[in-house]
């Protein structure tokens, strides 16, 4: 028996080799990456409304069956989207700021209601209205009737550097005047919006410090693929070899933008330009630029200032969150799961692969119906369109939800228990809530 083994491994022929593998891998596929997505989100109205409304969450995610490494979901995305999707006919309206700064509103109204719902899009860190993931975006609200706006950062999509101001994702001024904008525009329509990588941090800490003016404008609200927390996300994209190849690109447009712009350069400045144009990491760039932009003491001031993984309790918008497992800017055990699980308002569907912004799916994701943009346009022409105001009634319960879990009765007395370390936790919530 152990000699016919022998001599037919010695001479396998080179189709059982491939079929061996093939199956091996399918194996693989369908026990380690095909799995069902986790929602982190506490037991109310906005869980129900959820898995009333959006079909694709009782779905398993079934990654592209030859790209499920992160790193290749990130890239790869990135180059298909680019290829399938033509650049996008916008109407620009250049919006003046109170400094005197201007940002890029880029409109696609085409084939949607004049009333029809808006959602407003804030892109990633060099990101702007033509980048392919916003593409994606754009066209799932519209093939739902519901229009959108772009809203690219200062410096960023062709517009002029009026003052010597950029962005950053702890700011959340330029946002908040945008907002307030697109209402007075159109008072009487809902308003949405949603945020995708460091957009996904500038419209977070715009939902929690501006909680009120938010809850009274927007109806809802997505952020996809958010560096929860900054500090171990640009950790996560510093380590060797590949997330470093990523970060240093990242780095390498944000030198990019800065060096068109001669309005930032001068001796009256905290900062070196010759020195900034030489940072070679996110994290070299905002210790010798951003930070010092926006005021901070340092770059991890500016970054415990701009992580949202600990400001979901604040938020009164409701706030659906798409982020995976694997993602190269974010590791796992920084996404807020167990907050999550307490909000009545903030619920975070996690895929166990999908990368950056990736989220492909099909034997070859040409399709322009998307895994991303199918959470996304879903929820939002449930929410927004609302035409038995269930929604509506959602968000008034989930106010009276909040209230119920967050206050306690008068003279209980509380157990003080100690806490357990962050490892254990971080295992626990592992074991018990993500199967990945």
């Amino acid at each position: 028996m152990l000699s016919y083994l022998y001599t037919y491994l010695t001479n396998l022929p080179r189709w059982h080799l491939v079929a061996i593998v093939l199956v091996g891998y399918l194996v693989y596929y369908l026990m380690e990456v095909v799995k069902r997505p986790i929602l982190a989100v506490s037991d109310g109205p906005f869980k129900k409304y959820l898995r009333k409304h959006i079909p694709t969450l009782e779905h398993k995610f079934w990654p592209t069956f030859w790209c499920v490494e992160s790193r290749a979901q990130t890239v790869f995305a990135s180059i298909l989207r680019s290829n399938i999707m033509p650049d996008i006919e916008y109407r620009r309206e250049v919006l003046t700021l109170k400094d005197g700064g201007q940002v890029a509103l880029d409109w696609l109204e085409t084939s949607c209601d004049p009333e029809s719902p808006i959602i407003i899009i804030l892109p990633g860190l060099t990101g702007e209205s033509q980048a392919e993931y916003i593409k994606c975006l754009v066209m799932a609200a519209n093939r739902t009737g519901i229009r959108t706006v772009v809203f690219t950062n200062r410096g960023l999509g062709g517009v002029a550097l009026k003052t010597p101001r950029l962005y950053c994702a702890s700011n959340c001024e330029d946002l908040s005047e945008v907002v307030k904008y697109v209402r007075s525009a159109h008072p009487h329509v809902r308003i949405g919006a949603t945020g995708i990588s460091m957009g996904g941090l500038i419209l977070g800490n715009y939902l929690a410090r501006k909680c009120d003016e938010a809850k009274s404008i927007l109806t809802a609200a997505t952020i996809i693929s958010v560096p929860w927390d900054v500090h171990k996300g640009c950790a996560s994209i510093e380590q060797p070899i590949l997330n470093n190849l990523l970060g240093r690109h990242l780095a390498s447009s944000l030198c990019r933008t800065v060096s068109k712009y001669d309005i930032l350069r001068g001796e009256e400045f905290e900062w070196d330009m010759n020195q900034v144009l030489q940072s070679k990491t996110i994290k070299q760039f905002d210790s010798a630029f951003t930070s010092k932009h926006f005021g901070y003491k340092d770059v991890d001031s500016y970054y415990s200032d701009a992580t949202l993984h600990n400001k979901l309790h604040q938020i009164k918008v409701p706030l659906l969150c798409l982020s995976a497992a694997d993602d190269p800017f974010q590791p796992l055990d920084a996404i807020p799961v167990k907050a999550a699980s307490k909000s009545s308002h903030v619920a975070i569907l996690i895929t166990a692969r999908g990368g950056h912004i990736g989220f492909l799916e099909g034997w070859w994701p040409a399709n322009k119906d998307q895994y991303m943009g199918r959470i996304f346009s879903q929820y939002f022409a449930a929410a927004l369109f609302d035409p038995d105001n269930e929604f509506y009634r959602t968000a008034q319960l989930m106010m009276e939800h909040n209230l119920t879990t967050s206050t306690s009765v008068p003279g209980s007395p509380k157990v003080q228990t100690p806490p357990p370390s962050p490892v254990a936790a971080a295992s626990a919530i592992r074991k018990k809530s993500i199967p990945f």
